[in-house]
């Protein structure tokens, strides 16, 4: 199984948006072969003394059954619409691939 953890920050102004633009999107992510989750998440104040919080990025939380899943992922023509929404509201992206030590 591959972890993702993807930060996006969002332009100022724009969160909300982007969510509902993203939130749209999901089902059709969550029917592609190999997805086993997929969701948006922000960050709450937790009281946590150590957290480190940003309310302009948004992390995309997601698990797939293999890399080559992810990366047809990554060519959906639904995930290429997507980008190409939201490719105004971003100012940037980092990703974290991950798997199981």
């Amino acid at each position: 199984m591959i972890s993702v953890i993807a930060s996006i920050k969002v332009k100022s102004g724009h969160v909300p948006e982007f969510i509902a633009i993203f939130k749209a999107n999901v089902e059709e992510v969550r029917r592609e072969k190999g997805c086993i989750e997929y969701m948006p998440a922000i960050d709450i104040d937790s009281g946590i003394p150590v957290q480190s919080k940003d309310s302009s990025i948004v992390t995309i939380i997601e698990k797939w059954e293999s890399l080559d899943a992810l990366k047809a992922h990554l060519k959906a023509p639904h995930m290429g619409a997507y980008r190409e929404k939201v490719k105004d509201m971003v100012e940037s992206v980092s990703l974290k691939v991950l798997q199981e030590a």
